[in-house]
């Protein structure tokens, strides 16, 4: 269902924060405090026009952030929407999941408009991660609802498919292939699924660990999709040919809580390490060579690093912090 908000609202005024630089093993890492206390600023997502968008999960807001100047500049949302993630279309038009409201929002900042679409299953309450597909619309998981949907951004249609048979499977991080099938893990399960994107039939991929619990995806050109374990510490590949997966422990292994995940255009897959009592750490991994590289520790600590974002445009890895920054790693 598609609802058009007719009221307009304004950013806050422009804040300017100056950035923390780091460059350890030739990724070079930047941070800026966000200044909106306690609002768990996250998903950074790069803006055709320079601004990177990013969301404040409890502070019911989203945000962007010019790195060139250090100015942040605030839009207020729809009261209740508490937004998970954000992505950005071509024309710099913003997408967000409203993660307690049961909708996807659509903002248009050159007029300030917004557009609210609702999930036509009402028990369908919190879109959780948004990714675009090739044909310019959305897939998205809802991770308490048990579902993934399709949103056709052209018509506003929602479709929705509940995964893990009826017991509690947690769709969390999300990717779309070539032929715009969705995939996701079942982070309650040992499970990744596809979704066809004509008939919406789910296929489950059993991984070979019984305690294996994957929280974020990336695809490389190849076509297989990798995974990281955040409860036991693995990087994972899944041929989706076969239905084979091959894994490598993480450098901290069974402490290494690895979360946000992304592939860069040199198809080397880079994940947060986030285990508790120690600062986050930026771990590269060349599926050529099956190396680990470029061990870098986050400067403010991190938290958790919850997701990332790889722009091809200008090579760079955006993220967002527990410790209030939103990150910027430059890669080698």
């Amino acid at each position: 269902m598609l609802l058009l908000a007719s009221l307009l609202l304004a950013p806050a005024l422009p804040f300017t924060a100056q950035p923390a630089v780091v460059q350890i093993d030739t990724v070079l890492i930047t941070e800026w405090n966000v200044p909106w206390p306690n609002s768990r600023p996250r998903d950074p997502y790069y803006a055709p026009d320079g601004k990177v968008w990013f969301v404040g999960q409890t502070g019911n807001y989203i945000a962007n952030l010019d790195p060139r100047t250090g100015q942040f500049a605030r839009v207020e949302i729809e009261e209740g929407t508490y937004p998970h993630n954000l992505i950005v279309d071509r024309q710099g038009v913003v997408w967000y999941a409203g993660n307690r409201n049961g909708t996807i929002g659509k903002y248009e900042p050159a007029t300030q408009k917004f557009t609210h679409y609702r999930m036509p299953d009402s028990t369908v309450r919190d879109p959780h991660t948004l990714v675009w597909d090739r044909n310019g619309d959305i897939w998205f998981t809802a991770q308490q609802s048990q579902a993934i949907g399709h949103l056709n951004t052209k018509t506003g249609e929602v479709r929705l498919v509940k995964v893990g048979g009826g017991a509690r499977s947690n769709p969390y991080g999300i990717v779309v292939d070539k032929d715009n099938n969705a995939w996701s893990v079942l982070f309650a399960t040992n499970k990744i699924a596809r979704v066809d994107p004509r008939t919406m039939e789910v296929r489950e991929y059993t991984l070979p660990r019984e305690n294996a619990r994957s929280r974020r995806l990336a695809m490389t050109s190849d076509g297989m999709i990798w995974y990281v374990d955040y409860s036991q510490g693995y990087l994972g590949r899944l041929n989706p040919a076969t239905g084979e997966a091959k894994e490598w422990r993480a450098p901290r292994a069974q402490q290494s809580a690895p979360y946000a995940m992304a592939v860069d255009d040199k198809d080397r897959l880079w994940f947060f390490e986030t285990g508790r009592g120690q600062p986050n750490q930026l771990v590269g991994f060349d599926p050529k060579t099956e190396q680990f590289f470029g061990h870098t520790t986050i400067a403010s600590g991190g938290g958790a690093v919850r997701h990332a974002h790889f722009e091809p445009s200008t090579g760079e890895l955006w993220f967002g912090t527990d410790t209030h920054t939103i990150g910027r790693a430059k890669l080698p």
